[in-house]
C-alpha cells in the first residue's frame, strides 16, 4: 500500500482499498443488516463518508482498520435506523404454526449472540481479518478479540446442541 500523508488518507489509497476489498466489506455489512443489497448500499455510504472525512485519518493507525470501523459503524447505524422505523410500523401477523422452527439454524443462532460477538465473528470469518485488525476496527485489545471469539464459539455450540436434542 502507498504511504499515507500526515494530513490524512489519500483518495487513491481509499479507492484502492474499496476496489480490492469491496466484497468483504459488503459481506460483513450484509451480515450485520441481514440484507445483501442493503450491505452493498452501506459500503458505498461508508466509503463516501471516508472520502469526505479522509483528512481526519491519523496515519499512526491502519487505513484498513479505519475503513472497517467506518463500514461497521455505518452498518450498525443503518440497523438501528431500520429498527426505529420498524417500531413505528404495525406488527406483522404471527408466523404460521406449521411445526417449522425458523429460528433453529446457524444464522438464527448467530443473530442471538451479543452484538460484539457477532461483529467479531463477521470480521473474522466474513472479512477474514486477523485479530489485530479486528481489534483496531472495534477499538478493543487483541486479547479481547480472542476471548470474544471463543465465547461466541461456545455460545453457538451450546445453541446448536440444544436444537439437535
Amino acid at each position: 500500500m502507498r504511504t499515507l500523508s500526515r494530513t490524512g488518507a489519500s483518495l487513491r489509497d481509499i479507492e484502492a482499498v474499496y476496489t480490492r476489498r469491496f466484497h468483504a466489506y459488503a459481506s460483513v455489512a450484509a451480515a450485520i443488516l441481514r440484507d445483501r443489497e442493503g450491505g452493498c448500499d452501506v459500503v458505498q455510504e461508508a466509503f463516501a463518508k471516508a472520502v469526505r472525512t479522509r483528512s481526519s485519518f491519523r496515519s499512526d493507525g491502519s487505513l484498513d482498520a479505519w475503513l472497517w470501523r467506518t463500514v461497521v459503524n455505518t452498518a450498525l447505524d443503518e440497523r438501528r435506523s431500520r429498527a426505529r422505523d420498524a417500531e413505528r410500523l404495525p406488527s406483522p401477523s404471527p408466523p404460521s404454526s406449521n411445526g417449522d422452527r425458523p429460528d433453529s439454524g446457524v444464522a438464527a443462532a448467530i443473530a442471538r449472540l451479543p452484538e460484539r460477538q457477532r461483529l467479531v465473528l463477521f470480521l473474522r470469518y466474513y472479512a477474514d481479518l486477523d485479530y489485530a485488525t479486528i481489534a483496531d476496527t472495534l477499538g478493543i485489545a487483541a486479547g479481547t478479540v480472542a476471548a470474544t471469539l471463543n465465547a461466541a464459539h461456545q455460545a453457538l455450540r451450546r445453541q446448536l446442541e440444544e436444537v439437535q436434542t
